[in-house]
């Protein structure tokens, strides 16, 4: 008999000795797991445009007039006092002189869409996406501003855009989990796992992390090898915990860790063989690997070295992975870069030299972000996929030093694409791309959540929790759909 210590340990064995662990309100009986978990949105709201989202997030806070957002008086002004007006209160400098952006931009697409030397990459699809060149934060500080952006609130203890969704739609695969985490290959942003937490949903909403192209690219998904471990004193410790867990349960009915940690473990078998082959890029043909930046033989860069080749590298691996869990049921993706502690700087928070920074890792999300985009067009997946590209906040014009830029929550770029949203520009910032140009009509991160859970089919204020009194939801008490957007 085949031990659990084993990477070759079979799926049938794995469940078979889990099942013991399940109690008879959870999904495994008899070793062998029910059909993929419904969510509690049934029927849906409104006939959905999408069912599944990838979230692109930029840590550090990328700089709108730096990838996106052309501002040719920053040109025209460059190296002289900015004035924009009024007084300007800043994180962690004060306002330099007039600092235009050292790339160039130039049209693409029917649409013109002024772009970046270091977004270019996403000129083959700049007619796909709607950038919001008009968002508006609450805060610039880098913890709050992330938080905002993944869970609709500026503090902790609220659940992620990712587990409501799992909550709300469920499962389209019960041999993955139903919400991924792709962090940065060099460490986590701001606030951690908080990013992708619960909070008072049920527990096994929360995201998986999932690091592609790691020796182990998720923890402890197979049994160390040991030479202790036999298949009859593991089967033996299964039975006892099993019944330290159905006691466990007894004695605190209200309780769900204990029913997620026994639903982590049933995944955790499945996933054995499932997971396994999702992030097996080997049978990906040649064409496939270079639309994503993949060399032949693998990553072939160092993790501590910051260039646009290695960047190109990790970004696109990670988003050629995310395309492969969504074609198999993955029902949210997040897909990180940057980090909160590089040293020397490893993520967009450019302080001291935005050339240094922005310049790989915009040129390593564009083609990751691109290919992903082509890729699921070609296979007929992006009418069903909805792409959300944000980070906590923007940049300002002005210049901080000589070559850095300070934060700006005052106004910066997301941008959407697939899932029935309509390409195009929906709201513009000021000449300076210091503030929104309309400035009694900005949008918020609320109106995103609520134009992505539209697509999906939700109502945004009737898909609520009730919690310490109150009932929840993704968009606080704010948010409205962008209708000029969606199909």
């Amino acid at each position: 008999m085949t031990s659990l210590s084993s990477p070759h340990a079979s799926r049938r064995h794995f469940l078979g000795s889990f099942s013991g662990l399940a109690l008879s309100s959870l999904f495994m009986r008899d070793g062998v797991v029910q059909a993929a978990m419904p969510g509690v949105v049934t029927p849906l709201h409104r006939p959905p445009r999408a069912k599944r989202v990838v979230q692109l997030f930029m840590a550090g806070a990328a700089s709108h007039v730096d990838l996106f957002d052309h501002k040719p008086l920053l040109e025209k002004k460059d190296g002289q006092p900015w004035d924009p007006g009024e007084a300007v209160e800043l994180f962690q400098s004060q306002p330099g002189a007039c600092f235009a952006s050292p790339w160039k931009f130039q049209p693409y697409g029917q649409s013109g869409k002024m772009l970046s030397e270091i977004a270019a990459p996403l000129s083959a699809v700049a007619d796909d996406i709607a950038f919001v060149h008009n968002m508006v934060g609450k805060t610039g500080v880098h913890s709050q501003g992330t938080l905002l952006q993944t869970t609709g609130f500026n503090f902790p203890g609220f659940p992620s855009a990712g587990a409501w969704v799992s909550y709300a739609l469920g499962s389209e695969n019960d041999n993955l989990p139903t919400f991924v985490v792709l962090p940065d290959h060099r460490g986590l942003a701001s606030n951690g796992a908080k990013n992708w937490a619960t909070a008072f949903l049920p527990a096994r909403h929360q995201g998986t992390v999932i690091r592609p192209g790691s020796a182990t690219p998720i923890a402890d998904l197979f049994a160390p090898e040991s030479g202790f471990i036999t298949p009859a004193n593991d089967r033996a410790g299964l039975r006892t915990l099993a019944s330290l867990n159905a006691a466990h349960a007894a004695a605190r009915p209200a309780d769900d860790r204990l029913s997620a940690r026994v639903h982590s473990y049933e995944l955790a078998a499945a996933m054995q063989l499932s997971a396994t082959d999702a992030l097996d890029l080997s049978g990906e043909p040649g064409y496939i690997r270079d639309l994503y930046g993949l060399a032949p033989e693998g990553p072939g860069v160092s993790d501590t070295n910051i260039n646009a080749k290695a960047e190109s590298e990790f970004f696109g691996r990670k988003c050629l992975v995310a395309r492969r869990l969504l074609e198999r049921g993955v029902r949210f993706i997040q897909v990180w870069s940057g980090n909160d502690n590089g040293h020397p700087r490893r993520n967009w928070d450019s302080h001291e030299d935005v050339r240094r920074d922005h310049a790989p890792l915009a040129l390593g999300m564009a083609r990751g972000a691109s290919a992903l985009i082509q890729d699921l067009k070609q296979r007929g997946m992006l009418d069903e996929t909805l792409i959300l590209w944000t980070t906590e906040f923007g940049r300002m014009p002005c210049s901080q030093g000589s070559k850095g830029r300070d934060h700006n929550p005052f106004v910066f770029t997301n941008w959407l694409c697939g899932g029935g949203i309509k390409g195009g520009t929906y709201g513009e910032s000021d000449e300076w791309g210091f503030k929104p140009l309309d400035r009694d009509h900005p949008t918020t991160v609320y109106d995103i959540h609520a134009t992505l859970l539209h697509q999906l089919g939700l109502n945004h204020e009737r898909l609520t929790v009730r919690h310490n009194g109150i009932d929840r939801r993704l968009t606080d008490v704010h948010g409205k759909v962008l209708t000029e957007m969606v199909g």
